[in-house]
């Protein structure tokens, strides 16, 4: 192993493809079924008020990554305007994110593969023995696809994000000939309205799929032209996304058989299509369709998962750059230019979500993964703030307009998509993260810094608190003792009060360090490159 820098390997193109091939995964396959189940008709708004919040999501990390490109970004900004604190537990976030993610798409290539081979699963969908030991053959291919470098791993992605564009407009085109307007007229089951068109956007996977915009962000070392080609990325990756996804909710949507849904309702369908296009070109009798959807049932969710554990490599590395994980995470093969550590703790990692049952069928977590990768896109806005205020002078590239008032909407809209993902799942996450702030400020490496890191990591324990109680209160899987709307009120205010002293209480002057630096500096200074007057 060597320290040497990540190679700048991969061009637009590249860096676009990396984004729409982790969007058009696993999330085209099922999510059309899942969200008419939750909002019927409305579920239309649900792919817009999504793309809209990942959009300005986006647009933060396009100005952090444009003046900033490091790899595995989401967990290195956090680090520089915040400290060591608030770094730990967005990388424990982005690790419980990215490796279950890789878990999600192998096993949605699993559950399709039945059609071809039963033996890889039950009656109810669930792996049998041989359909795990495929789940984890899958990821060690993906491991083997990503270690060798990076120019490789890009082409190969390039191949396959291309097929991956050719499916779903066939499927388009095709159902959009058995489109039966009076379908978008049936309700979906209560409460529907604007309660399923927000719980869609975790519940069925709608945030899930358009979650693959930030691998330009966690690529930037490794592209040609970060300052242009990252913020470039990102916005092609969602719009094309976005088009994409909301033709095939109303292709779905329309060709679903009259008798089918008059019988079932959207909701009850989800018990007739395991494999929702599959299940529907076969009512409609398109044998020829099946047996291609099928075909890219397999190359989607696989293509996805190569991207994502090459992502989390990526995240494990910047945890390791951090100070966090030994220092072996941390190294890049000369050769290759790929950090071989981090890619190996990724796949075993990646082996253990595979195991537990809650993974055994595609939807059974997926509000919280969903959850789990919003939690490391929610510090950004607040470091976005920070560096306005302490580095004024700071080179960005790409600026994020209107900043003083879309950086803290897009914190309110990260906060409002924890608080949508229900009780459920934050009962479990919530609780993780803040176990981590607190045994790290326990039992974390204590130096010079530690008091200044702690003063600044108060805000973040705080929003975990007050977003777990309200959860836990309201009314998305909670108690309902804070009835709606009050509830959005409260979670709005919340957050809005926890962003703005999160911008206050960050280093005065961030603790940035070049890339081929091994762990942060000790905070007092900048490099000289962002300092400002």
């Amino acid at each position: 192993m060597a320290s040497s820098g990540l190679k700048q390997k991969l061009g637009l193109v590249d860096l676009s493809l990396l984004g729409i091939g982790s969007m058009i995964g696993s999330g085209w396959l099922y999510a059309a079924l899942n969200s008419s189940g939750y909002a019927g008709s409305n579920t239309g708004w649900a792919w817009v008020l999504g793309a809209v919040i990942v959009l300005m999501i986006g647009l933060v990390y396009a100005e952090l990554s444009s003046a900033l490109p490091r790899a595995g970004g989401f967990v290195r900004y956090p680090n520089y305007s915040h400290g060591n604190i608030v770094g730990f537990v967005i990388g424990v976030s982005s690790l419980l994110a990215y490796t279950s993610t890789a878990g999600v798409e192998v096993e949605a290539v699993r559950q399709y593969a039945i059609y071809w081979w039963p033996a890889l699963g039950h009656a109810d969908g669930s792996p049998t023995g041989l359909g795990f030991a495929v789940q984890i053959g899958l990821l060690v291919a993906f491991f083997l696809l990503n270690y060798w470098s990076v120019s490789f791993f890009g082409r190969v992605n390039t191949i396959v994000t291309t097929f991956k564009f050719i499916v779903p407009l066939l499927t388009i085109g095709t159902l959009l000939l058995y489109f039966h307007a009076p379908n978008l007229d049936v309700p979906p089951a209560p409460p529907g309205g604007a309660h399923g068109v927000f719980s869609s956007l975790t519940g069925a996977g709608i945030v899930f799929a358009y979650l693959g915009f930030r691998q330009a962000v966690d690529f930037a070392s490794e592209a040609k032209n970060p300052q242009r080609n990252v913020p470039l990325a990102i916005g092609i990756a969602i719009a094309v996304s976005f088009v994409i996804y909301l033709a095939l909710q109303y292709a779905f949507m329309g060709a679903v058989p009259t008798d089918l849904l008059s019988q079932h309702g959207w909701a009850g369908l989800k018990q007739v299509f395991q494999s929702p296009y599959a299940d529907l070109a076969r009512s409609l009798g398109l044998t020829w369709l099946i047996n291609l959807i099928l075909i890219d049932a397999v190359i989607s969710p696989a293509g996805t998962g190569n991207i994502y554990l090459a992502g989390a490599a990526r995240v494990l590395f910047a945890w390791a750059r951090n100070g966090h994980l030994f220092k072996v995470f941390g190294e890049v093969d000369a050769k290759s230019g790929v950090p071989r550590g981090a890619l190996w703790l990724s796949l075993l990692l990646a082996i253990v979500w595979t195991l537990p049952s809650e993974f055994q069928v595609w939807g059974g977590l997926i509000g919280a993964v969903t959850s789990a990768t919003v939690f490391t896109y929610m510090p950004g806005p607040v470091t976005l703030g920070a560096f306005r205020n302490h580095l004024p002078d700071m080179q960005r590239p790409f600026r994020l307009p209107v900043a003083a008032i879309l950086s803290p909407l897009a914190f309110v809209a990260s906060t409002l998509l924890i608080y949508w993902s229900g009780w459920s799942v934050n009962e479990i996450l919530i609780p993780i993260l803040i176990i981590a702030w607190i045994g790290y400020a326990i039992f974390g490496k204590k130096n010079s810094q530690f008091s200044r890191d702690l003063q600044c990591a108060w805000w973040l324990l705080a929003y975990y608190i007050a977003v777990m109680v309200i959860s836990m209160l309201g009314t998305y899987g909670g108690s309902e003792v804070i009835s709606a709307p009050l509830d959005m009120v409260l979670v709005i205010v919340a957050s809005l009060v926890c962003y703005f002293w999160g911008v206050k209480a960050s280093l005065s002057v961030p603790a940035i360090t070049d890339e081929e630096d091994e762990t942060p500096s000790s905070g007092n200074s900048v490099s000289g490159k962002y300092a400002h007057n």
